[in-house]
């Protein structure tokens, strides 16, 4: 990660662990959701917030539990799926970015992968004039329920081609979104996009539609 700095974010109620990489001349700030057992360190997200980074955007990685909800998260499998929780803590983030001197005046989109589409969904409805753009990677954008009426930034939603129950839903959660939305299918990639060159089209097209909608 290019200038990457861990910092600890305060938000609804809890401090989270988090990484920050701010290029210089940065036109917008990526906030990223991960998935369903997964943390700030997850492998994928990590690589397309570097090629997002190499494009001049800033990003947040962070976990979204507490280490002692992680352990608890573990065994019982259940605040992974408390969207609503997740939802709030990323608008939580959101409001921390806006708050800093280095990224308060970008522009900010959120990436969330899996369950992490859903909390991006979320904090893009409460925070419509900050949150600016929104993409899903093999997301499930469904689980955002009555939120997603309430978006207003543009969504690209990208989905493996051999992926096709999550490709439904998200076929179903893009005609309940009231913003303009996208679905873009990712030829061969299955749902975790392990594919040679499944990850790097993703990259590609979170760069293009977050340079696009933030600038």
């Amino acid at each position: 990660m290019a200038d990457s700095a861990e910092v600890q974010i305060a938000t609804a109620g809890v401090e989270l662990p988090g990484d920050l990489a701010v290029p210089d001349g940065a036109t917008g700030v990526v906030l990223f959701a991960h998935g369903s057992g997964s943390s700030r360190h997850s492998p994928r997200n990590r690589q397309v917030a570097q090629h997002l980074n190499d494009e001049g955007l800033a990003t947040l990685l962070l976990d979204l539990l507490t280490a002692e909800e992680d352990a608890v998260d573990v065994r019982t499998r259940e605040l992974r799926f408390d969207i609503p929780m997740l939802g709030r803590r990323l608008v939580g983030a959101v409001d921390w970015l806006q708050g800093r001197e280095d990224t308060g005046p970008l522009p900010v989109g959120t990436f969330g992968a899996s369950t992490g589409a859903a909390a991006a969904l979320i904090a893009a409805a409460e925070r419509p004039t900050a949150v600016g753009a929104v993409v899903s990677r093999g997301g499930r954008p469904d689980l955002a329920g009555a939120w997603l009426a309430q978006v207003k930034a543009p969504t690209l939603l990208v989905v493996g081609e051999h992926d096709p129950q999550v490709l439904e839903l998200n076929r179903r959660a893009s005609e309940m979104l009231s913003a303009s939305c996208e679905i873009e299918i990712v030829p061969g990639a299955t749902h975790l996009f392990e594919e040679p060159g499944a990850l790097e089209q993703v990259e590609r097209l979170a760069a293009d539609w977050f340079t696009r909608h933030l600038a």
